[in-house]
């Protein structure tokens, strides 16, 4: 498996199949004309949705550490004739490369887990902190803490409690959790 520069040992397999777009970004009030940001993108399926939400006065940026991922979002982009996503490579554990008090609203699908149990929380959500709007929506999706496939070992996943811990210690708001689909919750929080 590759190993990135931040220590991730995969590049997880996406939940494309599993995890309904439409349904987390309706859940967090994705809107027409917002600046959106997909932390840890992978295939990029959340991206390509926000998009189509956003629309051309919106703008989704598709932020993934590892390339083969974005390459095929890029192929994908390109295929579809889609403008209002800018793909780019970055490991978020030392920056994010976007303005401060950018982004409306940021999700982070099916990674927060993998920080955690690297140790890394501390930089990636200080830079999602940065990048985001004063009050900017920020949502996290991970698996429900059972066990057995699909997702990641169970002692490495989060249960909402964690996850609103975690943010609530990283300067945000628990806005409430919800159920996203069989095997996923999402956790809304605001930069405060």
């Amino acid at each position: 498996m590759p190993t990135e520069k931040h220590g991730h040992k995969h590049h997880g397999k996406s939940t494309r199949d599993i995890l309904d777009p439409t349904r987390i970004l309706g859940a967090i009030g994705l809107d027409e004309g917002q600046i959106f940001m997909d932390a840890g993108c992978g295939d990029g399926f959340i991206s390509l949705s926000a998009s189509k939400i956003v629309k051309q006065n919106g703008k989704v940026y598709a932020l993934d550490a590892y390339q083969p991922s974005l390459d095929g979002l890029k192929a994908e982009i390109n295929e579809l004739g889609i403008g209002n996503i800018e793909v780019i490579l970055a490991d978020m554990t030392i920056t994010i490369p976007l303005d401060d008090n950018l982004i409306d609203m940021c999700i982070m699908a099916n990674v927060l887990h993998g920080f955690a149990s690297e140790g890394t929380l501390e930089p990636v959500l200080s830079e999602i902190r940065r990048v985001l709007k004063p009050n900017g929506t920020f949502a996290v999706v991970e698996f429900i803490k059972a066990d057995g496939p699909p997702g990641p070992p169970y002692d490495v996943r989060l249960s909402p409690e964690d996850v609103e811990k975690i943010l609530e210690e990283h300067g945000f708001k628990i806005g409430g959790t919800t159920e996203v689909g069989k095997y996923h919750y999402l956790v809304e929080s605001f930069k405060k």
